[in-house]
């Protein structure tokens, strides 16, 4: 059967997954009676939840006798580093770009990986359906994506289809009345133009993992693609380690892809895109050849974290309370397990009872958390701090590349908050009263910033970011607080009187009955101190009717804080407390008096 290696990449929410599902659809890859849930291939509650792809997933279609594998790449910068190592497990790319939004940071930032791999671009321009669609215009937006990241003549030629994945149709054509159902289009497209995988089947064994899974049966998953040879189970190999030491293992189990499901197979010859089990620390990179025919593939790149906090055994007065699994132990093994599947996260100790983890951004390292909190975990975390280096005796910071699309009023608040954060505008263009902003940030700018900028543009703002590069160190105050916090004194359950008299201090972060303990913030102070308040007192009773007599307290709604909101929120002396049930901020010395001591001493 002939052979097709393609990747999928686009923005976030391009619609990549829901294109993969009605592929697999048109192929016939399912049976008439097999259900099969929409964005099938976002497997992970968390995914399916937000509509994004977290890790890379791979598929595979058997169409007109191809056999055409698939890979699912996410769109969020968090983890860009597995589209860069996918690129070389491909030998075509299908960049879907939205009708209406064209091309943005990510598309041009996933489109200059798959140009420096030298891999075949096709154009899918996806929700053709948007009744805001410019199809003429988003092709042109994308060849001068292609232009400025300096393609070749015969690149710019690019075959194009237009679909509406969410309705399953598709058509060669961007006029919508031409749409015709099922996505055989795009799959002819994938067989005429996407060449077959330039490898040698009749060489020695190479096979290169790009991708890691877990499994609690095989232990680590290597994913990759054959680069030449072939490979059996129980075939006695050789593995070249990143370092280039040299390890022989047999190879358990190989795994192919078909549908959504892990196929068992005996072989897998090059130009395969397979799973293999049986190195129990098989790394991303390494090469696994025939013994005594060792020859190494080039070293995959893989991103450097950027940011890091510390995850550590929670001590607040409620531990214990609401999760099963509360030990340093537990939670040191669930992190370790982590970094056999994800190679972007680095996972260091600490002291006896936290761990230093480090990962892509804000977004990698709070679905971790979030995973744990499901999985019945409580734990404290530290504020995200960047990952600084020392570049020729200068100390530098990561930047990012941040575009914001935001309607005409509220451009000023944005350019303002920005210039707070060390932002540099590199460009400013408008369009209908809606204005397209280009910063260089430092990443540490940005933290916190999501929050403040939906806010100030009422939800009608989208802001996109991606790494750029390290830089020398921005403003110390960068991405620090501004407003102070209002700290509980007691412990208790906070009653209606006392919130009702403190809702002239600041916004309040929770309602009556709820319980609260010294230390813990419960609310945003109007000014920029700390300032202990008691949320647990209740009204003096006594034998004596007052004149004016007693009114209904009407309370304002307490501010919702969301995992990553906290996480913005908190400065360097305070932490998150994490459990199954809530998510709670409190000060790292929870006790009033101490904390006014340690606070007078800074």
């Amino acid at each position: 059967m002939n052979k097709r290696n393609i990747a999928i990449i686009a923005h976030v929410d391009h619609g990549k997954t829901t294109l993969v599902d009605k592929l697999l659809q048109s192929s016939g890859t399912f049976r008439d009676n097999e259900t099969v849930q929409d964005r099938a291939m976002d497997s992970n509650d968390i995914e399916r939840e937000r509509g994004i792809t977290i890790l890379a997933k791979t598929t595979a279609i058997n169409y007109k006798n191809y056999h055409i594998n698939i890979l699912d790449t996410p769109g969020h910068a968090d983890f860009g580093g597995e589209v860069e190592r996918i690129m070389n497990m491909v030998d075509g790319v299908l960049l879907v770009v939205d009708a209406y939004e064209g091309t943005m940071p990510q598309t041009r930032f996933v489109l200059k990986k798959a140009m420096e791999a030298g891999v075949k671009p096709i154009v899918i321009v996806n929700k053709i359906d948007k009744e805001s669609a410019r199809p003429k215009e988003v092709i042109d937006e994308v060849m001068d994506l292609f232009i400025e990241l300096g393609a070749d003549i015969e690149d710019l030629d690019f075959p194009v289809a237009y679909c509406s994945a969410i309705n399953g149709t598709s058509s060669f054509d961007p006029d919508i009345n031409t749409q015709e159902e099922g996505m055989s289009k795009i799959l002819d497209m994938i067989i005429d133009y996407i060449p077959e995988p330039r490898v040698d089947i009749n060489g020695s064994l190479q096979f290169q993992p790009a991708l890691l899974d877990y499994n609690d049966f095989v232990g680590r998953i290597g994913i990759g693609l054959v680069h030449r040879g072939k490979i059996k189970v129980n075939q006695m190999v050789s593995c070249v380690r990143t370092d280039g030491s040299i390890k022989q293992f047999r190879v358990a189990k190989i795994y192919g892809f078909l549908g959504l499901k892990r196929i068992e197979i005996d072989s897998a010859e090059a130009g395969d895109i397979v799973a293999i089990a049986g190195l129990p620390d098989i790394s991303v990179g390494e090469t696994v050849c025939d013994i005594g025919l060792e020859e190494a593939l080039p070293l995959l790149h893989i991103d450097e974290p950027t940011l890091q906090m510390t995850f550590g055994v929670n001590t607040s007065p409620f531990c214990g309370r609401e999760g099963k699994i509360v030990t340093a132990r537990k939670i040191e093994e669930r992190l370790i397990k982590e970094t056999e599947r994800d190679v972007s996260l680095k996972v260091e100790p600490n002291d006896s009872e936290s761990f230093i983890v480090s990962g892509r951004g804000e977004l990698h390292l709070s679905i971790l958390i979030e995973n744990m909190r499901r999985e019945g975990f409580e734990l404290q975390v530290s504020k995200p701090q960047i990952i600084q280096k020392e570049i020729n005796g200068i100390l530098m910071e990561p930047f990012e590349d941040l575009q914001i699309d935001v309607p005409e009023e509220y451009v000023g608040n944005v350019i303002e908050a920005l210039g707070n954060r060390e932002g540099i505008m590199d460009n400013m263009t408008n369009q209908e009263n809606q204005v397209t902003l280009k910063y260089t940030v430092p990443t540490r700018g940005l933290i916190g910033f999501m929050t403040e900028f939906m806010t100030m543009t009422k939800g009608y703002g989208i802001a996109n970011h991606t790494f750029k590069e390290y830089r020398a160190l921005a403003g110390s105050t960068v991405g620090s607080r501004k407003q102070g916090v209002l700290v509980s004194m007691e412990s208790g359950k906070a009653t209606a009187y006392a919130l009702g008299g403190l809702e002239d201090r600041g916004v309040m972060f929770i309602e009556p009955g709820t319980e609260v303990y010294e230390g813990m913030i419960v609310g945003e102070n109007n000014h920029d101190n700390d300032l202990a308040v008691n949320v647990v007192k209740g009204k003096q009773l006594t034998n004596t009717r007052s004149a004016g007599k007693d009114h209904t307290v009407v309370l304002k709604r307490p501010r919702q804080m969301s995992l990553e909101v906290c996480l913005d929120f908190i400065n360097e002396d305070e932490l998150v407390e994490i459990t199954p049930l809530n998510y709670r901020m409190r000060k790292k010395i929870l006790n009033t008096n101490e904390r006014k001591k340690f606070d007078s001493k800074k």
